[in-house]
């Protein structure tokens, strides 16, 4: 199992959330920054249906592996 941190930060004239190297929308606060980053933890946590995904690896190589619905992230948000 894995691990996802949000981190709030400063973006592009107000406030987002971002994974890894990633950004989400921007906010006009921090507090909203935060509640949606919040949001988006308690989603990724959520348990699903197992199910086939197909992806593009970073070298361009097609993939295709068994996702285990209850194979979840532990997640959190710093500011």
């Amino acid at each position: 199992m894995s691990d996802a941190h949000y981190t709030v930060v400063e973006h592009d004239g107000g406030w987002a959330y971002k994974l890894g190297d990633v950004f989400s929308e921007t906010f006009p606060t921090r507090e909203e920054a935060h509640a949606a980053a919040e949001q988006a933890a308690r989603e990724q946590r959520a348990p699903d249906e197992d199910t086939e995904i197909e992806y593009e690896d970073e070298k361009g190589v097609w993939r295709e592996e068994h996702s285990a619905g209850g194979d979840r992230p532990t997640t959190d948000v710093e500011d």
